[in-house]
């Protein structure tokens, strides 16, 4: 081929993508700035001008303009005239102190992925987990040192689990069950998330010895002491507390497909008579086509020796392998796949 041949095809393919792709970790680093300095709280009573939010935030004059535009490009602000107001989505989910609040979440993303995502060439060419300060998050979250440091880390996963709970409790049929553990449950949101829903349910929560007091300060702070039950333990050489359904939330994403498996028998053992069990993590598709899941795929490869995400066609062989059977799934916030099976 010719260098003239190069040019032509060159010309024939738009770059466009190829940019945009190169330039994507940077919506993100705004998106997380805002959170980080309190621009949509700012916005909470109503629009205002860009001197007015700096002023709120701490914006500099210079770099206000352009921030503050590129946000309502991304959808996160509205502009009319020199005035900005806070968009539908951000008004929902960005809003500090609401209970749909997700910027908790988003801090918890920008302290962990990007440490961890910058050493990507390296763990690609040695197959090493990269892992980071295990106070900062990341799948060695079981290694917190700093209690303080370990509650911001569940405050992030709280922001999220509180949206993920709504969900589940209405796509499953609840009231045909009484009782539920929660596997590696941490402080409980989760939980309460589901027996605020549906008050008849005995709730429980099976994780590490070392959770058990953030769990008592935050279940009691939610006015739900008692309600909730606490075991400690590991899923591996522990008994699993019986339960009609037990739900397994970016758990077996941690491990290999023999652990998988060894825990889908543990758990199996677990469920009554009649019970089920839930799985949700962000699967692959059967086809391994959708390009986010695969990067949450390799996220895990990053930060753990074992894990990655996992297709769903995989994860009912394994529940058949289990003994559960008439194994579903179906979509949950658009970014995850719930799959059940019945015992």
């Amino acid at each position: 081929m010719t260098t003239t041949d190069d040019r032509t095809t060159a010309a024939a393919v738009d770059p466009g993508p190829l940019i945009k792709l190169t330039i994507a970790d940077c919506a993100a680093k705004v998106l997380h700035s805002a959170v980080a300095l309190g621009v949509f709280g700012a916005l909470a009573d109503g629009p205002a001008d860009a001197d007015q939010v700096a002023a709120a935030t701490g914006l500099h004059e210079r770099m206000a303009p352009d921030f503050l535009d590129a946000l309502a490009g991304l959808g996160l602000l509205e502009r009319t005239g020199d005035r900005y107001g806070n968009s539908p989505l951000a008004e929902a989910y960005l809003v500090p102190g609401t209970a749909t609040y997700l910027g908790g979440f988003v801090e918890l993303t920008n302290e962990t992925l990007y440490g961890t995502w910058g050493r990507l060439t390296e763990a690609l060419t040695t197959g090493a987990p990269q892992h980071l300060d295990p106070d900062k998050g990341g799948f060695v979250g079981d290694r917190h040192k700093d209690p303080e440091k370990m509650k911001r880390f569940f405050a992030g996963l709280d922001a999220y689990s509180d949206r993920m709970g709504v969900e589940i409790a209405r796509a499953v049929d609840w009231s045909r069950h009484t009782s539920f553990t929660d596997l590696g449950g941490a402080r409980g949101n989760l939980a309460a998330v589901l027996v605020k829903e549906h008050p008849h349910l005995t709730a429980g929560v099976f994780d590490l010895e070392r959770t058990r007091p953030l769990f008592t300060e935050h279940t009691t702070r939610l006015g739900l002491d008692g309600r909730v039950a606490f075991t400690g333990g590991d899923f591996f050489t522990d008994d699993i507390p019986k339960a009609d359904v037990i739900v397994l939330g970016h758990i077996l994403h941690g491990f290999g497909t023999d652990r998988r498996r060894e825990l889908l028998n543990r758990v199996f053992a677990a469920v009554n008579p009649g019970g089920r069990v839930l799985v949700y993590d962000r699967m692959i598709d059967d086809e391994r086509r959708d390009p986010e899941r695969l990067l949450s795929s390799l996220h895990m490869r990053l930060v753990s020796q074992d894990g990655s995400e996992y297709r769903v066609g995989d994860l009912r062989t394994w529940l058949a392998g289990a003994g559960f059977a008439d194994s579903t799934a179906q979509p949950l916030l658009g970014t995850h796949t719930l799959v059940t099976a019945v015992r």
